[in-house]
């Protein structure tokens, strides 16, 4: 069995940065997910998330079983709500929307989610979820019905990542949305880098190589490339 946190733990202390590819099911074609994973494997990815904020098409346990039949990169759920948990998946972030009040995302989803969890032998992540304004209203801000975090409050961002750290978070993800026009600010990756000990994601708004470094530079642990590489899956051949 994958220990998905303890790997990320120790890439962390020897400074290796981590990239996560995310597959949405609402937006993949099965039919081409076997060239879309030799994409992947020919890429520097470490894991592939699975998961989006609305998921109508009940394809999940398909699309995980179909990767693992030719990649063993570790699968974790990236879930929306819990009719996006699957079996067939190595982990889960479970998420708590930290940037929002809205309870279904603070717990709500996490009280319903969790018998089914505790039925399962996916490795569970307690992660702290931030929203970052990034220029347009994202699919996740209108999922949620919560605002996204200013893209110049640093302060309240460092608070809210201290305080999911308090709590006992294993992870924090900072999260400019899917289809961003802009990603999280350097600037704010380096303020959460410098004030907390977890390993910190960075998603939303990166189109390039160099914005992916750019994140690294920051101080993000992993960065998570989905609209980018699902509108070019050779974005990682494009030097």
């Amino acid at each position: 069995m994958k220990n998905i946190y303890q790997d990320i733990l120790l890439a962390k202390k020897e400074k290796r940065k981590l990239l996560a590819i995310l597959f949405d099911p609402d937006k993949i074609d099965l039919n081409v997910v076997s060239s879309l994973i030799q994409k992947v494997i020919n890429a520097p990815a470490t894991h592939i998330f699975i998961g989006g904020s609305h998921v109508t098409h009940n394809i999940i346990d398909e699309l995980i079983l179909k990767i693992k039949s030719s990649c063993e990169l570790p699968i974790v759920l990236f879930p929306g709500n819990p009719s996006q948990i699957s079996i067939h998946a190595d982990g889960i972030l479970f998420l708590s929307l930290l940037s929002g009040r809205n309870p279904d995302f603070l717990i709500e989803h996490q009280v319903k989610a969790a018998p089914i969890l505790k039925k399962t032998d996916l490795e569970i992540i307690p992660t702290s979820y931030l929203l970052i304004e990034s220029g347009n209203e994202t699919a996740v801000a209108r999922v949620s019905k919560t605002q996204p975090i200013a893209r110049d409050n640093n302060d309240l961002v460092v608070a809210t990542v201290m305080a999911g750290e308090m709590l006992g978070h294993q992870l924090i993800y900072l999260e400019a949305g899917s289809g961003a026009q802009q990603a999280v600010p350097l600037e704010m990756i380096r303020d959460v880098a410098k004030n907390t000990t977890i390993p910190l994601i960075v998603g939303g708004g990166i189109t390039s190589l160099l914005g992916i470094q750019n994140a690294y530079d920051a101080g993000a642990d992993m960065v998570v490339i989905g609209t980018a590489f699902e509108k070019n899956p050779s974005f990682f051949e494009n030097k």
